[in-house]
């Protein structure tokens, strides 16, 4: 009989015998560059075969218009996944930009330049964080319609861990550019 890891229970680490509870994670997906669907595919892909990392669901797709990016900015697509893991916040950031890079994201310095993938953690379990590298929840999730509403559907009543309920700060956010591809579908 073959074992299958249990996401409901708590995780020893096998080195340091150190406890690594279980915490949900929403991650925001994001290309607008090159085959976009393909790109959130395959990054939907790689976080599932993740050690420790339980990919649970994935919203629907939306398109929406660049956000503080240079004029000549095609527009993006956006999802956001909901995971459960035992990795830290910091050991989950480390993988999304490994997997933006084996992807050719590209970092030249130009402020929120187009991309072929952008993976965002946006939360990690109620953690708050303030590091140098990395900032929980994200910063900016509250203010961005295209990780509120994606994430709105998946979880009508989620809160943003020190911020405040997610189905409220959609309410205040602009939700202009914003579209729902419902022909465009993401597969676990």
């Amino acid at each position: 009989m073959t074992e299958v890891p249990n996401p409901y229970i708590i995780d020893a680490d096998t080195l340091t015998g150190e406890m690594r509870p279980i915490r949900r994670a929403v991650l925001s997906l994001g290309s607008n560059l090159g085959d976009r669907l393909a790109n959130l595919q395959d990054a939907l892909n790689t976080l599932a075969e993740t050690p420790d990392v339980w990919v649970t669901t994935v919203s629907p797709v939306y398109e929406t218009e660049p956000v503080d990016s240079p004029e000549d900015a095609d527009l993006y697509l956006n999802a956001i996944v909901l995971a459960d893991t035992t990795l830290t916040p910091a050991r989950l950031l480390d993988r999304a930009l490994t997997i933006e890079d084996a992807y050719g994201r590209s970092r030249s310095g130009i402020f929120n330049e187009p991309r072929t993938l952008d993976i965002d953690v946006i939360s990690v379990g109620d953690k708050i964080v303030e590091e140098e590298s990395l900032t929980l929840p994200h910063p900016r999730a509250h203010q961005r319609a295209f990780v509120l509403k994606p994430w709105a559907d998946l979880e009508p009543n989620a809160d943003l861990p020190g911020v405040g309920p997610i189905a409220e700060l959609l309410e205040q956010a602009d939700q202009t550019g914003i579209t729902r591809r419902d022909d465009l579908v993401l597969e676990l």
